[in-house]
């Protein structure tokens, strides 16, 4: 399948898990690709991917354009490009033979709204999103246990208002969604080193609330899953 992307880290051994990066609009898979390489060290069994988006804009990508762009037609922009981006998602799970229980989408502005914007499209997409200053394009009407979405915003973002974080994680909760939001004090539309912390803590320590559900449900979650991801 044809699409641009820089391939970060590719294990000699199968991969176990799998990292999906998404840029924002005008930037380019190898700029992205920089944010993965902190993911490396601590996930040496991963395949991960940076993905460009399907357009150009400006020196690199995007998704859709933003030109013109309303609380109105947001939704129906993101709706037009998301069969294309479900496929890369599913190219890369296969070309990897990981599941999508030990797949995760890291997406930054536009990238993270990709990112959750495809998990309301296609429950099964992914087990967890990190989603670096971003938002939906229409808040969710439902929420599934079996994803863990992981909002992670600046807190003097003037691009994407963190009012919008704080309204997907309100959105969510109230559906018994699993997510958490973290604020990230005097930072703008940028990741810095305390986003990327939050960002490593919640892959490798947060444990998602459906293990906890089927635990109080009497069911017994499944040890592999809970080693794939994360």
């Amino acid at each position: 399948m044809k699409h641009d992307h820089f391939v970060v880290q590719s294990p000699l051994a199968p991969a176990k898990q799998l990292l999906l990066l998404f840029h924002g609009v005008g930037d380019n898979p190898v700029s992205m690709g920089e944010i993965g390489s902190w993911f490396v060290p601590h996930f040496p069994e991963a395949l991960i991917v940076s993905i460009g988006g399907i357009e150009a804009a400006g020196p690199g990508s995007q998704w859709f354009s933003v030109e013109g762009v309303t609380e109105e037609n947001r939704q129906q922009r993101v709706d037009a490009v998301m069969p294309q981006f479900i496929d890369i998602v599913r190219y890369w799970q296969q070309q990897s033979g990981v599941s999508p229980l030990a797949t995760a989408l890291i997406g930054f502005s536009q990238g993270a709204i990709m990112a959750l914007e495809g998990m309301k499209a296609q429950p099964d997409l992914a087990s967890r999103v990190i989603a670096f200053n971003g938002r939906y394009a229409s808040l969710p009407e439902n929420a599934v246990s079996a994803q863990t979405i992981h909002l992670i915003h600046g807190g003097e973002d003037r691009v994407i208002d963190l009012a919008w974080a704080v309204s997907a994680q309100e959105a969510l909760l109230c559906l018994g969604g699993d997510v958490t939001l973290d604020i990230v004090d005097d930072l703008g539309h940028a990741i810095d080193n305390r986003s990327i912390e939050l960002a490593l803590n919640h892959l490798r320590y947060t444990v998602p609330k459906h293990y906890f559900d089927e635990a109080l449900s009497a069911g017994k979650p499944n040890d592999d899953d809970i080693i794939e991801f994360l």
